[in-house]
């Protein structure tokens, strides 16, 4: 994935990604070629040196019988939204500005292991089912589904860990932008409903535009 060094994501940065994303792309090279499956996950930043994104797949899904040729790579991301000239104080002043994309994303790459257990499988999903539901009186619990009825459901999945390695993630959110542009998509982006992107936005403004450190962008959760 391409980077400049001023759409480059800090470590806390990434964390914020993969500790509150939805779903991601799994994706794996194999004997039949390209294979991608769309899943939800849960990053676990304990399993291992680098942490490990967990989820599972339908048991008569191919991928996760067919063997890894190389990493497995996950893509992850985060708010997302097209950026229309009419955002930018600039085009005002010399018209020289064309239409682009924001977006927060991370390629996660990693070894792919599966679980074939029903007891890791009950973990892995009671673990998504509280990300997602949360601890509220009102919230499901994977106990609520009648036992028989929970243990046939185990049965048709299988658990995947992907392992991480390394990860390339980009925040591309208008840092080369001078400042009145930014405030320019900002407005435009809460004008339109779009508060994770003009909050992502506003906390990867740099100094009038100019300044390209890395920097910590935030990532609202999904959850």
């Amino acid at each position: 994935m391409h980077t400049p060094e001023h759409f480059r994501m800090d470590p806390t940065a990434v964390q914020s990604l993969l500790a509150g994303h939805g779903a991601g792309e799994l994706i794996t090279a194999t004997a039949r070629g390209l294979l991608a499956t769309l899943l939800p996950f849960v990053h676990d930043a304990g399993a291992g040196p680098h942490g490990a994104l967990l989820g599972h797949l339908a048991r008569n899904n191919d991928q996760w019988q067919l063997p890894v040729q190389g990493e497995a790579m996950v893509v992850l991301r985060g708010p997302d939204a097209y950026v229309s000239p009419q955002s930018y104080a600039s085009k005002a002043e010399h018209g020289r500005v064309v239409p682009t994309w924001n977006y927060v994303t991370a390629h996660v790459y990693g070894e792919l292991v599966v679980h074939d257990d029903p007891q890791w499988t009950r973990d892995l999903v009671e673990r998504l089912t509280r990300h997602h539901e949360g601890h509220g009186p009102t919230a499901w619990q994977v106990s609520d589904a009648p036992a028989a009825f929970l243990a046939g459901q185990l049965k048709a999945i299988v658990g995947i860990e992907v392992r991480i390695t390394r990860i390339q993630a980009k925040a591309k959110l208008s840092q080369n932008r001078p400042a009145a542009d930014v405030d320019g998509v900002v407005r435009d982006a809460r004008a339109r409903g779009d508060l994770a992107m003009a909050a992502a936005v506003e906390a990867a403004r740099g100094s009038h535009g100019c300044d390209s450190r890395p920097r910590s962008v935030l990532i609202p959760a999904t959850s």
